[in-house]
C-alpha cells in the first residue's frame, strides 16, 4: 500500500531520519514508537505529503485514501458538533443528489436506444455501486454513534464547536477522520484528550478496522490492544518487529543480548586469529595457514550491535515535610463557574500519604476540583478546606499557556528558584534530559513532550508535601512516563492526579474519585478494580445507544454469516496454512537448539573446535531462524484473521 524507500530527513547539520525503508500493507496495524523528538510525527507528515524528505521517496497508489489526525490541528467554528462531523459525508450527499437528478431525467426521457440514455444508465449504476460500498446505514446514525462512543452526550450534539474545549474539538476531528472511510489511519497520540471509557471504545473500533493503521501513542495498553506490529525509530533508524508493544520490548532485549554475545565471541575469535597471524607470519612452514586465515578475516561478516539511546530521565522528588492527617476535605461541595454548575453535593476526603486519581469525562469537573484545592476557585456552595501545613506543588494541564514562550529552558527555572537550589539548576534540567545547548532553547520551540518535562522540572524547586498533577503524562514518551511513575510511587507525600492513562495509574493510586453526570463518587482500590466494576455499571447506559442501531446490528450479523461461509469454503487453504505453520515452528526450534549448542562451544571452545567455522554456523542458523520467524509471523496473522 505504502512504500518508504531510502528516505532521509536532515535539519541543518542534524539527521533526524537516516536512509530508512518501511512498507505498510493493507491490513497492518502498526504502533510507531520512539522517544519524543525521534521523528514519529515527521514520518506521518512525510506520508501525507505535508513535509518533503531531504532524499528518498514515499510511494503509494493514487487511490489510497488517508485519514490523518495530527497532534496539533485547526478546529472549525460556527457549526454544531453533528453538522461539523456530517461534513465528511459531503461526497455522499453529492452522489445522492446526482442519483436523484439522473433518476428524474431517465423518467422523462423516451430515447431508450440512444448513447446518452446508456451513458446515464451506466453513471447511475456507478453511483449506486459507490453508495452501496458506504453501507446501508445513514450518515446521521453513523455520526451520532461515533460521537456518543467518543464521549459526547446526545444533548451536546447541537452545540456549536467553539463552545467546547480544545480536547473536545480533538474528538470532533477524530470522529471526522474515522468516518471518512480511509484506507489507512495515521493517528498521532489520539488518546491524549480521551477519558478511559472513550479510549476503550476507540480500541474496539480500531481492532475491527479493516484498513491499515499507523499509530503513535504513549499508552502501552492501548498499543498492545490495537496493534500487532511495532516500528521503532531509534537514532534515525527504523527497527521493525511484527509483534505488539510488550512483546517488542522483550524481543528487542533478546536481540541486543544475542548480538552482544555473538559480537563478543567473534571478537575473541578475531583476536586469536590475529595472534596466530602475528606469531607465524614470517615462518615459511606456516605461510599457507597464515594466508588462509588472513583471507578468512577479510571475508568475515563483522557482527555489529544495534545502537541504543541510553538517555533517560532520572527523577526522585525531595522528601516531603509532614502535613496534617487530612490534606483536603470537602463537604456537600458544589463547584463551577458563573452560570454553570459542574458538580454538586460532593463529599471528598484526602488523607496524608494517599495517592488519589480523579477520573471521568472531560468537562465533568476534575480540573475544577483541582482549582478549588489550589484556592483558584471558590465553592458555589458547601465547604472545601485544605489541611494543616499543606504545601501543594501544582502541575496544570495547560502548560502551553502557563510557560512563558519568550523564556529559555534555563531562565524558566532561574526566574523562580530561590536559595541553594539555584546552584543545582543544571543538574535538575539534566535529570529531565535538558543538556548542553538544550537549556538555551526558547520555550516557544519546545515539543509537547519537552514542555511537559520542563513543567515537571519546576516542581523540583521546592519541597512540596502534596503533588497535584493534571494530566502530567500528555506528550510524555513511554520511558519518561515509567520514570515519573516510579518516582511518584516512591514519593512520601500525598498525590492527587488527573489522568486518562490506565497504564500510568495502574499500581500507582489506591483510591479514585469518579466525576460523572454532575456527581462525584468514591471508589476504593486501584484503576483495574474500577474499570472492571465500571464496565458492569455502564451496560444499561450502552443500551440507550444500541437501540437506534438495531438495523446496523442485523447488517453486521449478516456480514458475519457471510464471512463465516467464506472461511468455511477456504478450509482447504487453512489446512495448508496450519501445516506450514507447524513445519516452521519445528524448524525454528531446531535452529534455536543448534544456536544454543554452538553458543556453549563458543563460550568454552575445545582444542579441536574451529571458532571461525562455529561462528559461521551460528550466523547461518540465526539467519535461517529469523527467516522462518518472519514467515511464521505472517502466516500466523493470516490464521488469526
Amino acid at each position: 500500500m505504502i512504500s518508504i524507500n531510502n528516505l532521509s530527513v536532515v535539519f541543518g547539520g542534524f539527521t533526524l531520519l537516516d536512509n530508512i525503508n518501511l512498507h505498510i500493507s493493507e491490513s497492518d496495524h502498526i504502533g510507531l514508537v520512539g522517544k519524543n523528538g525521534a521523528g514519529k510525527s515527521t514520518l506521518m507528515k512525510l506520508i501525507t505529503g505535508e513535509q518533503s524528505p531531504s532524499s528518498g521517496s514515499v510511494e503509494m497508489s493514487p487511490d489510497v485514501k488517508i485519514g490523518y489526525l495530527p497532534q496539533i490541528m485547526q478546529h472549525n467554528r460556527g457549526r454544531s458538533v453533528i453538522d461539523e462531523v456530517l461534513s465528511v459525508f459531503a461526497s455522499i450527499h453529492k452522489m445522492e443528489e446526482e442519483v436523484e437528478k439522473i433518476s428524474v431525467e431517465l423518467g422523462e426521457r423516451t430515447d431508450y436506444e440512444s448513447v446518452e440514455y446508456e451513458r446515464l444508465i451506466s453513471r447511475l449504476n456507478e453511483l449506486n455501486d459507490a453508495l452501496s460500498l458506504e453501507g446501508g446505514e445513514s450518515p446521521q446514525v453513523r455520526a451520532q454513534r461515533t460521537l456518543l462512543g467518543l464521549g459526547f452526550k446526545e444533548d451536546e450534539l447541537g452545540r456549536n464547536t467553539e463552545t467546547f474545549s480544545q480536547g473536545w474539538n480533538m474528538r470532533i476531528e477524530l470522529a471526522k477522520v474515522l468516518l471518512s472511510s480511509p484506507d489507512i489511519l495515521l493517528l498521532d497520540e489520539p488518546t491524549n484528550h480521551l477519558d478511559i471509557e472513550s479510549i476503550e471504545w476507540l480500541e474496539d473500533y480500531l481492532k475491527a478496522f479493516r484498513g491499515a493503521i499507523l499509530l503513535v501513542s504513549h499508552d502501552r495498553k492501548f498499543l498492545d490492544n490495537v496493534t500487532g506490529r511495532t516500528v521503532e525509530i531509534l537514532l534515525g533508524h527504523i527497527h521493525d518487529y511484527k509483534v505488539p508493544y510488550s512483546k517488542y520490548l522483550s524481543l528487542r532485549s533478546e536481540r541486543i543480548a544475542q548480538q552482544t554475545a555473538a559480537y563478543q565471541n567473534q571478537q575473541r575469535m578475531i583476536e586469536k586469529t590475529e595472534e596466530f597471524i602475528n606469531k607465524f607470519r614470517y615462518k615459511p612452514t606456516k605461510s599457507n595457514q597464515v594466508q588462509s586465515r588472513i583471507k578468512a578475516l577479510e571475508r568475515l561478516e563483522r557482527i555489529e550491535i544495534d545502537e541504543t539511546d541510553s538517555s533517560a530521565m532520572h527523577l526522585s522528588f525531595p522528601p516531603a515535610e509532614r502535613s496534617g492527617d487530612v490534606v483536603f476535605k470537602a463537604v456537600d461541595l458544589t463547584a463551577g463557574y458563573p452560570g454553570k454548575i459542574v458538580f454538586s453535593s460532593a463529599s471528598i476526603e484526602i488523607k496524608r500519604g494517599e495517592k488519589i486519581a480523579l477520573v471521568g469525562r472531560n468537562g465533568e469537573g476534575k480540573t475544577t476540583l483541582m482549582r478549588v484545592i489550589m484556592g483558584e476557585l471558590a465553592p458555589i456552595a458547601g465547604e472545601a478546606v485544605v489541611g494543616h501545613n499543606v504545601h501543594i506543588g501544582y502541575y496544570a494541564q495547560n502548560q502551553e499557556d502557563i510557560l512563558d514562550k519568550k523564556e529559555t529552558v534555563f531562565s524558566t527555572l532561574d526566574r523562580i528558584a530561590v536559595g541553594e537550589i539555584r546552584t543545582k539548576l543544571r543538574d535538575v534540567l539534566g535529570a529531565f534530559l535538558f543538556k548542553g545547548e538544550d537549556i538555551d532553547k526558547k520555550v516557544a520551540v519546545l515539543s509537547g513532550g519537552e514542555r511537559a518535562r520542563l513543567g515537571m522540572a519546576k516542581l523540583m524547586l521546592d519541597k512540596y508535601n502534596v503533588l497535584a498533577l493534571d494530566e502530567p503524562t500528555n506528550h510524555m514518551d513511554i520511558h519518561s512516563k515509567d520514570v515519573l511513575k516510579q518516582a511518584l510511587k516512591s514519593f512520601d507525600g500525598t498525590l492527587i492526579v488527573v489522568s486518562h492513562d490506565r497504564d500510568f495509574l495502574d499500581g500507582l493510586v489506591d483510591k479514585l474519585y469518579e466525576f460523572r453526570d454532575g456527581r462525584v463518587k468514591e471508589h476504593l482500590g486501584g484503576v483495574s478494580e474500577f474499570l472492571e466494576k465500571r464496565k458492569l455499571e455502564s451496560l444499561q447506559e450502552l443500551e440507550r445507544f444500541i437501540k437506534p442501531a438495531v438495523k446496523a446490528v442485523e447488517e453486521e450479523k449478516s456480514e458475519a454469516r457471510k464471512a463465516y461461509a467464506a472461511r468455511k469454503a477456504d478450509s482447504r487453504e487453512l489446512r495448508k496454512l496450519r501445516s506450514r505453520v507447524e513445519y516452521l515452528e519445528k524448524e525454528i526450534a531446531k535452529r534455536e537448539a543448534q544456536m544454543a549448542e554452538i553458543e556453549k562451544k563458543l563460550a568454552n571452545p575445545g582444542n579441536n573446535d574451529d571458532i571461525l567455522d562455529l561462528t559461521r554456523e551460528y550466523l547461518e542458523a540465526q539467519r535461517d531462524r529469523d527467516s522462518f520467524m518472519e514467515e511464521w509471523s505472517d502466516l500466523s496473522e493470516k490464521l488469526e484473521q
